[in-house]
């Protein structure tokens, strides 16, 4: 089902104030490149399994941020690649940082009469505990992946960084989808930077390994060169 998607007025108000004010700033230009041994969205393989390579860009402009990326996929049909792009805001209240940002997920090679593309509005904020952070984050799309339906993505989240360098962080999200086929996730793991380039290795899992392999428990190693 084809269907606009429109970003809601007050967050595009917010977004089109806070570009006024970042006129003045400097726009900044950030890129990484990377591979991993699989590629999980919330807890579910988009690879089969197998492993991936991807690329993003990123301007930021004082609170504004817009950015694109890539990466391939394996849905064992003719999609072989996801492209997607962003923009969001990122305003500060006391400590809490918060994050309002719009995100559309699309794919290249679609066999005929399969439409899965998706805009999901996205709002977070984290909050910093020590030498980490503790934070929570929310998405909805009305049309999530295809399904005609809305589907709406809890999450908390936290990481710590006890050594110079490295960072311990994990999640617990729930995924709910109106048609049905509501589902559990979780990860856990562990980066280490080391100048540009970051190792993450990460667990993840979900409640609900009857529905095949790809939602099932699995290790992944991701190596990240940033720019």
């Amino acid at each position: 089902m084809n269907r606009k998607h429109l970003i809601p007025p007050a967050l595009l108000g917010a977004i089109l104030l806070s570009a006024g004010a970042a006129g003045a700033e400097e726009a900044k230009l950030s890129a990484t490149v990377g591979v991993a041994s699989d590629y999980v969205f919330r807890g579910v393989s988009q690879t089969d399994e197998g492993p991936f390579v991807f690329g993003t860009v990123n301007v930021t402009a004082g609170a504004l941020y817009f950015g694109a990326g890539a990466e391939t996929v394996d849905f064992g049909n003719s999609i072989d690649a996801e492209y997607d792009l962003w923009a969001g805001w990122t305003p500060k209240v006391g400590e809490v940082q918060l994050n309002l940002a719009v995100v559309r997920y699309g794919y290249l090679n679609t066999p005929a009469g399969v439409d899965i593309d998706t805009v999901e509005l996205k709002a977070g904020a984290s909050l910093p505990v020590g030498g980490g952070s503790v934070g929570a984050t929310i998405a909805w799309s009305d049309d999530f992946f295809g399904s005609g339906d809305g589907g709406t993505y809890f999450e908390v989240n936290g990481s710590s960084a006890p050594l110079h360098g490295w960072t311990i962080g994990g999640a617990i999200g729930q995924q709910q989808i109106a048609v049905g086929g509501d589902y559990s996730t979780w990860n856990l793991g562990a980066s280490h930077a080391l100048g540009p380039v970051t190792l993450d290795l990460r667990y993840h899992d979900t409640d609900a390994h009857d529905r095949g392999d790809i939602f099932g428990a699995r290790a992944v190693a991701t190596l990240t060169a940033a720019f």
